[in-house]
């Protein structure tokens, strides 16, 4: 039978991240929270739900390959500036969310990603006021997340002043 190396790679590489997902799980208390749920629930949904999905695809990479599958769309190539400034927009938001809060830094890494993808796509990144209306769109979605973890559900999240708004 028939199977590609590089899709026996890729359900390697998705079992090991469900695996490393639930090394990480079981380090994380599992004591019930509000609803039953422990904080480890979600992490080990995911790691299992990684951990299926990638013995499917081994499966199918052993029985001959992924089957039916369209022809990939897009460029041939990564746009590699498109990539650094979505990636550039994770690492500032890891950086300083601590330091300047969860709302700042989710503005900041939406208008860092959209910037990118924008440029993905072929269209022009855009000067400083369409930076502007990026950052604002980016606050515009962060401020109500917010509010909606810090004060509905009492999840702390790093927040820029002590009034809790911000």
């Amino acid at each position: 039978m028939p199977r590609s190396k590089h899709e026996v790679v890729l359900a390697g590489g998705v079992i090991a991240i469900g695996a490393l997902l639930a090394a990480g799980a079981l380090q994380i208390p599992s004591a019930a929270g509000y609803g039953g749920v422990g904080p480890n629930f979600l992490p080990w949904l995911v790691a299992v739900a990684l951990l299926v999905c990638g013995a499917l695809l081994l499966w199918h990479a052993l029985q001959g390959g992924f089957r039916e599958r369209e022809e990939p769309s897009g460029a041939a190539h990564g746009d590699w500036v498109a990539f650094a400034w979505v990636s550039a927009g994770v690492l500032v938001t890891a950086a300083l969310i601590t330091r300047v809060g969860f709302v700042l830094t989710c503005g900041l890494c939406f208008a860092l990603a959209v910037r990118g993808l924008r440029g993905a796509e072929g269209r022009p990144a855009g000067g400083p006021t369409q930076t502007a209306i990026d950052l604002g769109t980016g606050l515009a979605i962060a401020l109500p997340v917010y509010w909606l973890f810090t004060k509905l559900l009492a999840i702390n999240l790093p927040g820029l002043t002590g009034a809790g708004w911000i």
